[in-house]
């Protein structure tokens, strides 16, 4: 008998997928944005990053041969449908696919949460997607084709004693993305979430013994990877996704399915 060895495609090998797609990213100077970026720009995709340092911003646009675009999420809605055009523009007048990703964290408890830390966190996390979606979602659909990714967190269906805020408001985006897909799903646009557990970025370096000790008692036992994000956003976008809508795709290790004992 005669046997035939193959090599396995590395999940991290670019297979066009995405070519000739056009991609607008929020929070991609960094973190899991960033992987996201890249990860599009390998399977063919032209990037727009976006966020507030120009400096990142603009060393991931040339990494992944895309344009940078500097916003600030807690602008006015009036900017930030501005900023969908300037985008729109930016990639030739047509985006393809709109990865929700940014996002604010404050992890305080409910009695020290300012102001402008429940401002921040409500305007970037949910009326920001709510607006860009706006603004660009009608053209996907008279176009018959777009995809809308957002990025939520495991911390949306657990409760939590000190980012209450946070995990309300990525519950929020989950039902936006159910509603959505409802709403524009039937004209070829296909919203879906992603639910990164707990992830290294640079935002949080600094905490590997906590992160460690959250994860300890996961099925992975481990942090999640941005690049492990952004190989599901990646799958979201594509083709091979073609009958996925509405649903929030966990990439967390297990955490949100299981518990230590």
């Amino acid at each position: 008998m005669t046997t035939t060895t193959t090599t396995p495609t590395s999940p991290t090998s670019p297979t066009l997928r995405l070519e000739g797609r056009h991609a607008l990213v929020t929070g991609s100077t960094s973190g899991i944005g960033a992987a996201i970026a890249r990860r599009l720009a390998a399977e063919g995709a032209r990037v727009v990053v976006s966020g507030r340092d120009h400096t990142r911003g603009r060393a991931v646009a040339e990494e992944v041969g895309g344009t940078f675009l500097p916003v600030e999420l807690t602008a006015a809605a009036g900017e930030l449908r501005a900023f969908a055009g300037a985008a729109t523009d930016a990639l030739d007048g047509r985006v393809d696919v709109l990865v929700n990703n940014a996002a604010v964290c404050p992890a305080v408890t409910t009695p020290d949460l300012s102001d402008a830390d429940l401002d921040a966190a409500l305007f970037t996390n949910v009326r920001a997607p709510h607006v860009l979606v706006a603004a660009l979602a009608p053209a996907m659909a008279a176009r018959g084709s777009g995809v809308v990714v957002n990025t939520g967190s495991w911390m949306a269906s657990v409760g939590s004693p000190f980012v209450g805020l946070y995990a309300a408001t990525k519950a929020a985006e989950q039902q936006l993305t159910r509603s959505w897909a409802a709403e524009f799903g039937p004209y070829g646009v296909r919203v879906n979430t992603v639910a990164p557990g707990v992830t290294r970025t640079p935002i949080n370096e600094g905490d590997g013994a906590v992160l460690d000790a959250i994860v300890a008692g996961t099925p992975a036992g481990r942090s999640v990877r941005p690049e492990e994000i952004a190989h599901a956003v990646a799958w979201l976008c594509s083709d091979e996704a073609a009958a996925v809508h509405g649903i929030t795709l966990p990439v967390d290790g297990g955490i949100g399915a299981t518990r230590p004992m």
